[in-house]
């Protein structure tokens, strides 16, 4: 075994972690992320890594990647274009995208606008085919007609086709026929319904799938420019993606469903804080990251995150809560996560009622907060923070200067504004955006009924320790994990990520426990397509386990729940599957139905493919109080409304078993933790922190 690299690319930072199996030693970097070109950023710390570590090329053994590229393309963060295109659509239904569903997603507000449709009205075109609602095809596809039209698409500059047929999900047959005539046309980017989403609903399979359509030119580029760049430098390793399910996929599988991967970004934190858990023997964690420009929130409930099978891309976010409607629906797994626009980068200001706020809106990577000196002239958490003295002027090892004197002028315009002085707007800013954030983990846990306080909170991300042990404090959560490289957190954790691919297909049937044969045999003939798939890429059998899923309601009802169906079906297992959804929707919803029809919607197959990944060394105890050397200084930060000494210590030098009363910092290369009055702080065997609270 060689090197494994991993690489997390953010809004701020672009943040690198590899590990050497042989020497056991991990790398870490952490440099400013490219936004609108983000693979100069991650060649750049490869290029690092090779330099500073005399290693080769051709000592990568595989490189892991999250990024954001999709979900920045739709939040039009890269300064790109969306591609120009077309829709091929069964005749009546070239509307589809705008007429949507009839849910107003701000009710009272008359100037309400639904998102503008993906595709131009002119570039949807109905084909004259139909497939009923049982798979029969009544009427073929007239190929004479679809050359002509993709004649007049490639003239008008078109780049990429989506094919939505009626009912495709249950007979493709039409819809594989246009899509062959689009490639030999000449069509690079082609996304057919049946290969992006086999599910039933129109609007969302539509959308889906022009999502994926839309995503394709841009993440193949992406990803090419990429391998081509990895390639100059001598790196012909494997290249697996983040899945939005928390898995990882090869490369072309993810040029192939762009689609499945859009949220990569946010679902690495809450796998590596699932594999932390499962280390720790925790039982139940909150994953809480907290960066520059946002802060996610996750349950992890019995070692499983959890999980979703539709959400909004690009919609509109309030209080943690994905606005229904604001967004273009798709459908993937995907981890369920509450996402805030909150991070050290949130610029504070006052609205026209005189009101301090913070956020949404982030410095970002550039300018970024005023105190980096990069021309940000608005204050921002991280400037309150160090105004605050909770933050070093030294960051990344020294590597990163940041200047308080430009911090507090920033703050000091907003805070004349407001009529409050520096440090009272330093405090009220970092207030409310623990508020903002408490939100969130509210929504992962007593909105989804679980009681917080019988979890531990996981905190990571470049800012998360430094708010975390305040936000346990508004949760009434006792414990608070600190990893070892929290700033970096998201990039180690995929080193200990499986991969995974998913498979599904539409059921739509009324299940009483007697129709157990036929649903058994529709996940043999999913398990049996995913096993043909890998076996087809190279990976043995011994190496692949099979999960599985379903998409199961009430009869009646308009949406479902994404339960765990069982290994094989039988008279037994049925009952257990009928009353694990009940026990499920009662603790979802407060109530169920026992007695009441259920209806399958879709049936899941998931493969998850183990991989290598590194050992974790663990370090004997030692005496609880930190050797001299760890102790870098003594000052004064701002805590309960007051200035209090606090000892500020080297993470590098402390060492298991050490125990630290707050109020106290702990800094580090990637991250500051923060120990209030009140908490105390430990460090156990893999070096992790364990704030504890006293009260």
């Amino acid at each position: 075994m060689g090197v494994k690299i991993s690489i997390d690319v953010g809004g701020t930072f672009t943040d690198f972690v590899a590990y050497d199996s042989e020497s056991g030693r991990f790398y870490l970097l952490k440099l400013d992320s490219t936004p609108e070109e983000p693979e100069k950023a991650v060649l750049r710390t490869c290029e690092y890594f090779l330099k500073d570590s005399g290693k080769k090329g051709e000592d990568i053994e595989v490189v892991l990647h999250v990024g954001t590229v999709g979900t920045n393309l739709f939040r039009g963060q890269l300064k790109l274009r969306l591609p120009k295109t077309a829709l091929i659509t069964t005749k009546g239904f070239r509307d589809v995208l705008v007429i949507g569903r009839q849910n107003r997603p701000e009710l009272y507000n008359v100037f309400f606008e639904k998102p503008k449709p993906l595709v131009e009205r002119r570039f949807r075109v109905e084909v004259d085919e139909r497939v009923d609602a049982q798979g029969r095809v009544l009427k073929h596809v007239n190929e004479e007609e679809i050359n002509l039209v993709f004649t007049r698409l490639k003239k008008e500059g078109v780049e990429a086709i989506a094919i939505s047929f009626l009912n495709s999900y249950i007979n493709p047959r039409n819809e594989q026929i246009v899509e062959k005539k689009a490639k030999e046309a000449g069509f690079q980017h082609v996304s057919a319904a049946y290969n992006v989403d086999r599910e039933a609903r129109e609007y969302e399979r539509t959308s889906t799938t022009v999502v994926n359509a839309i995503l394709k030119p841009v993440v193949v580029s992406y990803l090419n420019r990429l391998r081509f760049g990895l390639s100059s430098l001598g790196i012909r390793a494997s290249v697996y993606i983040l899945l939005s399910s928390g898995g990882l996929s090869d490369i072309d599988e993810v040029s192939s469903r762009p689609v499945a991967a859009v949220e990569s970004g946010p679902a690495a934190g809450v796998v590596a804080a699932a594999a932390l858990a499962d280390t720790m023997q925790l039982g139940n964690v909150i994953s809480f990251d907290m960066g520059g420009t946002t802060a996610k929130a996750c349950a992890v409930v019995e070692g499983k995150p959890g999980m979703v099978t539709e959400f909004e891309l690009g919609g509109k976010v309030h209080a943690g809560r994905m606005v229904k409607g604001s967004g273009y629906p798709i459908r993937v797994p995907c981890i369920d996560l509450a996402e805030v626009s909150a991070g050290g980068g949130s610029i504070i200001w006052v609205t026209e009622g005189g009101a301090v706020e913070v956020g949404p809106i982030s410095a970002g990577a550039s300018p970024g907060p005023a105190c980096y000196g990069k021309g940000g002239k608005d204050p921002t958490v991280t400037d309150a923070n160090l105004t605050l003295n909770r933050l070093p002027q030294n960051l990344l090892d020294g590597k990163f200067q940041i200047n308080r004197t430009l911090a507090r002028r920033a703050l000091r315009r907003v805070a004349d504004e407001a009529g409050v002085d520096v440090t009272e707007l330093a405090i009220l800013a970092i207030r409310l955006i623990n508020l903002h954030m408490a939100r969130a983990l509210r929504l992962v846990t007593v909105e989804r009924g679980h009681d917080p306080r019988e979890f531990t909170l996981i905190a990571f991300g470049g800012a998360g320790p430094l708010h975390a042990a305040e936000l346990a404090n508004e949760m009434d959560i006792s414990k608070v994990i600190i990893p070892r490289y929290p700033g970096l957190f998201s990039s180690y954790g995929l080193m200990f990520t499986d991969l995974r691919y998913d498979r599904v297909t539409a059921y739509m049937q009324v299940f009483e426990g007697e129709e157990y044969d036929y649903v058994e045999d529709k996940y043999i003939e999913l398990e049996q397509e995913i096993i043909n798939y890998l076996t087809s890429k190279g990976f043995e059998i011994s190496r692949i386990t099979l999960g599985r899923l379903a998409d199961v309601r009430y009869l009646g009802q308009a949406h479902e729940l994404l339960i765990d169906a069982p290994a094989r079906f039988n008279d037994k297992t049925a009952r257990a599957f009928i009353e694990h959804f009940h026990a499920k929707h009662e603790a979802t919803y407060g109530y169920s139905r026992r007695g009441e029809k259920l209806e399958i919607v879709a049936l899941r197959v998931y493969a998850v493919v183990k991989t290598s990944k590194p050992k974790l060394e663990t370090y004997r105890q030692e005496r609880e109080k930190p050797e001299k050397d760890a102790l870098k200084e003594k000052r004064e930060i701002y805590l309960n409304d007051t200035w209090v000494k606090a000892s500020v210590y080297n993470r590098d030098k402390l060492r298991c078993g050490n125990r630290i009363q707050g109020p106290a910092v702990v800094e580090q290369y990637d991250s500051t933790t923060l120990i209030p009055e009140g908490w105390i702080a430990s460090v156990d065997q893999y070096l992790n922190i364990i704030l504890t609270s006293r009260g």
